[in-house]
C-alpha cells in the first residue's frame, strides 16, 4: 500500500482519537465542577445573594488556578520525563527551576487576590469554611479515584 494513502488515514484516526480524549477530559472536568458546586453549596450554606457574587469570583479563580497548575506545569514536567532530565544542562535546569518558582509565586498571588476579593462578598467564617470544603472535596475526590482504581 502506498504511504501517501496511509498517512492521511492515520492522521485522521489520530485526530479523532485526540479529539475524543480532549472531549473526555472536558466532560470529566465539567463533572468535577458540578460535584464541587453541589458540595460547596451544601458546606458553605450560601445565601442567594452570596452565591450570586461568590460563584463568578470562584469560577474565575478556579479556571486561572487550573491553567497555572496544569498547563504551565505540564510543559515543565514534559521536559523532565525519562532520561531528558539527565540531558539538561545546568543552565537549562536553572531556567526550569526559575519558571517553576515563578509559577508557584503566581499561584500564591492568585490565591491572595482571591481571598481579598472574597472578603468583599463573604464573611470570614464562610471563607474559612470554603478552605475546609476545598480540602474535604479534594480528599473525597482522591478517595473516589482510589476506590475506582482498586475495583478494576
Amino acid at each position: 500500500m502506498d504511504l501517501k494513502k496511509i498517512l492521511p488515514i492515520l492522521f485522521l484516526f489520530l485526530s479523532f482519537n485526540f479529539y475524543a480524549q480532549n472531549e473526555n477530559f472536558k466532560d470529566k472536568k465539567e463533572q468535577i465542577r458540578a460535584m464541587k458546586v453541589a458540595f460547596f453549596t451544601t458546606e458553605l450554606d450560601l445565601t442567594s445573594s452570596e452565591a450570586e457574587k461568590f460563584w463568578p469570583i470562584y469560577n474565575t479563580f478556579d479556571d486561572r488556578q487550573f491553567e497555572l497548575r496544569h498547563q504551565k506545569m505540564k510543559n515543565y514536567f514534559k521536559r523532565m520525563q525519562g532520561d531528558n532530565l539527565d540531558k539538561l544542562s545546568e543552565k537549562e535546569a536553572s531556567a526550569i527551576l526559575d519558571q517553576i518558582q515563578d509559577n508557584e509565586e503566581d499561584l500564591y498571588n492568585l490565591r491572595k487576590k482571591f481571598m481579598t476579593n472574597l472578603k468583599d462578598v463573604l464573611p470570614s467564617i464562610k471563607i474559612l469554611k470554603l478552605k475546609k470544603a476545598e480540602e474535604d472535596f479534594n480528599r473525597k475526590l482522591l478517595q473516589q479515584y482510589k476506590d475506582k482504581g482498586s475495583n478494576k
